[in-house]
């Protein structure tokens, strides 16, 4: 069997786990990445109660699909943001308690912590998430920010996550933060400034996805030779860019997803602009064989006909790398 082709969670919390993975398996995937919400995966009851983990495992098997990452992107948010009350609505109530910033950032960084030993008992070995940032906002800013105050926000990074990802290697878990705007890393300048900041501690690494570089000018292929060694985990999924009316850009116009006027939004893979054969090559290349996790995102299309159809892709998209070169027949004995 080659890299299996597994479907985030994420965007389906409303749905039991149970119905979902009858779905999944119907559809043609061979795992889920679970989400730490809804009642797709619970960190604190899977530490608390020594048969969780294994009714997961089996509720999984019951329909052929296996596990292979946790995703903790809704906590992972608050380590490092400004909170507000925008993180209310995705915190759990004992992560979010008096909304106190600084007490919510600290107990978000222990719930991580205990994802990794969540994970652990689940027997995965990459739990994906964000990390928030302090400096986003500083983005484009004006007036213009310093380099000390740049600097200053990923000194704060590298602070709040260096615990955890201590933490993490204790576990025996990768920590794979999916590149994207508003974190830390966004694309392949920011992502090895923050390998720079954490002093390329080896727990740290990424949940790469084309989706969210492409749109931005990003090289999407460059972004898998660059991390070779620290691409943990992988999100298919597919964007548009360019297709708007030229009322809106890239920073997105304070307008909603699928709003015809938008310079790029996301779409069902195959549907969009990104070229998966040629990130297959490249993961071939690097040696990857871990999940290919479709994560489902399009305002505009039914998402189970698209989760199925997007499975069927990606499915034919993953060719196994040669094992002889093509011209060794030629060869004389």
């Amino acid at each position: 069997m080659g890299r299996p082709v597994t479907l985030f969670t994420g965007q389906w919390a409303d749905l039991p786990l149970k119905k979902l993975a009858q779905k999944a398996a119907s559809w043609g995937y061979d795992g889920l990445e679970l989400a730490c919400w809804g009642d797709h995966f619970d960190v604190d009851k899977a530490l608390s109660d020594r048969s969780y983990c294994k009714a997961k495992r089996d509720l999984l098997k019951e329909h052929g699909l296996k596990v292979y990452a946790i995703s903790t992107h809704l906590v992972g948010q608050a380590v490092c943001d400004n909170i507000d009350e925008r993180h209310k609505a995705i915190l759990p109530a004992d992560v979010w308690g008096d909304g106190d910033p600084e007490g919510v950032r600290k107990r978000a960084a222990d719930k991580v912590i205990d994802a990794a030993k969540a994970a652990k008992k689940l027997g995965v070995k990459v739990v994906n998430g964000f990390t928030g940032s302090s400096i986003w906002h500083l983005l484009y800013s004006f007036p213009p920010a310093s380099p000390e105050a740049i600097e200053a926000g990923y000194k704060d990074f590298a602070r709040r996550w260096r615990r955890i990802l201590n933490a993490f290697k204790a576990e025996g878990v990768k920590f794979a933060l999916e590149v994207h705007p508003t974190e830390i890393a966004f694309d392949i300048a920011s992502a090895q400034r923050a390998i720079k900041a954490l002093r390329g501690h080896g727990s740290f690494g990424f949940n790469y996805d084309p989706s969210h570089l492409g749109y931005q000018g990003v090289d999407y292929v460059k972004f898998i030779r660059t991390f070779s060694d620290r691409i943990f985990h992988t999100h298919m999924k597919d964007v548009w860019w360019g297709h708007g009316d030229g009322t809106v850009g890239v920073f997105g116009g304070h307008t909603d997803f699928a709003d015809p006027r938008r310079y790029w939004d996301f779409r069902s893979i195959g549907h969009g602009d990104i070229n998966f054969e040629e990130i297959i090559v490249a993961l071939n290349d690097i040696g990857y064989q871990g999940p290919l996790s479709v994560e489902w995102e399009d305002t505009r299309m039914d998402r189970e006909h698209g989760a199925k159809e997007a499975c069927e892709y990606i499915k034919k998209a993953n060719f196994k790398p040669s094992q002889v070169a093509f011209d060794a027949a030629f060869e004389r004995e």
